[in-house]
């Protein structure tokens, strides 16, 4: 069983419906609105309840910040990339069922305060799936989940072992590889992003690996005015994500990049 804590992080996941709850555990010492909306949530559902001292919830959830809610769950199950080749079809609006195609490919991020802030970003933009590597990257953990406010519970989560593979997998299936970097030749609101694109992003501090660099077809970068050369790995992921939101939104087309699909024959990374 995996602990999830935190009041929006178990609300979601009861809303997700994806995982299968052992039970919630409710602090003695709490009784506001919220907290009596998930208990009668939880009831609903099937899931039983128990009333602890707010000290036991702290040693289960082995953190004072659980807001008084604490949940026993199953793990969250992982999806095939080949899960991810299709649009999400639970998107009602920003990129849009049957719409072109935006997914996040995260290269290495290690800190979960990082993933978990991207993954509510990635949910909030519409994207319609995310990838993550096995290897030398934070795991889904209960600290991810709160920092996510419970996001990744309604994203399409692909886990890969070799992220190089995956994403050329990807470009078969006609999506172009766009990696975030500050050597890259166009910046992020200059290029076209509503066609069917991967977001790439590196770990904190060294960026994008070498060979997964290679492998992008464009590489982006979002120009910097002040004393440091980059962004936070999150904060660049929400300022790129949401361009591509609003792009989207829009059907505005990028100065100087041009549509990706519009020269499928001579393009790279289309599998051609």
């Amino acid at each position: 069983m995996e602990v999830l804590y935190g009041l929006h992080p178990v609300e979601e996941a009861l809303r997700a419906g994806k995982r299968r709850f052992d039970h919630v555990l409710v602090a003695r010492e709490r009784r506001d609105e919220r907290v009596e909306r998930l208990v009668a949530a939880c009831r609903a559902a099937g899931v039983p309840v128990r009333t602890e001292a707010r000290e036991q919830l702290t040693t289960v959830a082995q953190t004072p910040a659980h807001q008084g809610v604490v949940a026993l769950v199953r793990p969250q199950e992982f999806l095939d990339i080949e899960d991810l080749y299709a649009p999400d079809a639970s998107k009602t609006s920003g990129t849009g069922a049957g719409g072109a195609r935006l997914v996040l490919a995260l290269d290495g991020v290690e800190d979960p305060q990082n993933l978990g802030a991207l993954l509510r970003v990635a949910d909030g933009a519409g994207v319609d799936g995310v990838v993550l590597t096995e290897r030398r990257s934070a795991p889904l953990s209960a600290v991810a989940v709160k920092a996510s406010a419970g996001a990744g519970e309604h994203l399409r989560i692909a886990r890969v072992v070799n992220l190089v593979r995956a994403l050329e997998e990807l470009k078969r299936q006609n999506l172009w590889i766009v990696g975030l970097d500050e050597r890259g030749a166009c910046d992020y609101d200059q290029f076209d992003l509503t066609g069917d694109v991967v977001l790439v992003l590196g770990r904190e501090g060294a960026g994008l690996h070498d060979l997964v660099r290679r492998t992008c077809d464009h590489l982006l970068r979002i120009p910097m005015a002040g004393g440091v050369s980059s962004l936070n790995v999150a904060a660049a992921g929400a300022v790129v994500l949401y361009e591509a939101a609003r792009q989207r939104r829009s059907g505005a087309r990028a100065i100087g990049a041009g549509r990706a699909a519009s020269k499928p024959g001579k393009q790279k990374g289309l599998g051609s």
